[in-house]
C-alpha cells in the first residue's frame, strides 16, 4: 500500500514537473521598475534571433502592478525593429472591471497580466529584432507598476 502511494506521488510531481515546461519559448524577460514607475524613458526591450520566417510565433506583454494602480486600464507601445525598417502599435488593455475589480491574478497586493500583443505573427525574414514596449499613458511615471516583461514564443 505504501509503495503505490509513493508510485502514485511520484508520478504526479513527475507529471506536474514536465508539464509546466514550454518548449517553444524563444524568449521570455522580466524588467523591475525602479520604485515601481513606469516612466516613458523605461522601454523594455529584448532582441530574439529568428531562424525560419515561415513559422508563427506569438508576442505577450507581461505586466505587475500594485492595488493602489489608479487606472482601470493601461496603454502601451509595441515597437518591432528588424533591419531598416520598424513597425509601432499602440494597444489598450483593461486592468479591472467597471465596479474595481482587478482582472489579473493576485498575489497579496499584487496583480499579475499576460496580454496577447501578437498572435500567429511571422516575422518577414530571417535575422534579429529588437521588441520593445513603452508606456503610453498620460502620467510620467506611470506610478505602481511593478514589472514588464515581454514573451516571445512559436505558436503551435
Amino acid at each position: 500500500m505504501n509503495n503505490r502511494r509513493f508510485l502514485l506521488l511520484f508520478s504526479t510531481v513527475l507529471t506536474l514537473l514536465f508539464s509546466g515546461c514550454d518548449t517553444n519559448i524563444i524568449e521570455d524577460s522580466n524588467h523591475a521598475m525602479p520604485s515601481r514607475n513606469w516612466s516613458y524613458a523605461d522601454k523594455v526591450k529584448i532582441v530574439v534571433d529568428i531562424t525560419d520566417s515561415s513559422k508563427p510565433y506569438n508576442i505577450y506583454f507581461k505586466l505587475r502592478h500594485t492595488a493602489d494602480y489608479r487606472y482601470s486600464n493601461i496603454f502601451v507601445l509595441l515597437n518591432v525593429k528588424g533591419g531598416q525598417k520598424k513597425r509601432s502599435r499602440r494597444y489598450e488593455f483593461k486592468l479591472a472591471q467597471p465596479d474595481g475589480q482587478w482582472n489579473g491574478s493576485g498575489s497579496g497586493n499584487l496583480y499579475t497580466y499576460v496580454f496577447p500583443l501578437l498572435t500567429q505573427f511571422k516575422f518577414p525574414a530571417p535575422g534579429r529584432y529588437e521588441l520593445e514596449l513603452e508606456q503610453n499613458m498620460r502620467d510620467n511615471p506611470l506610478k505602481e507598476v511593478s514589472d514588464v516583461g515581454i514573451k516571445v514564443s512559436q505558436a503551435n
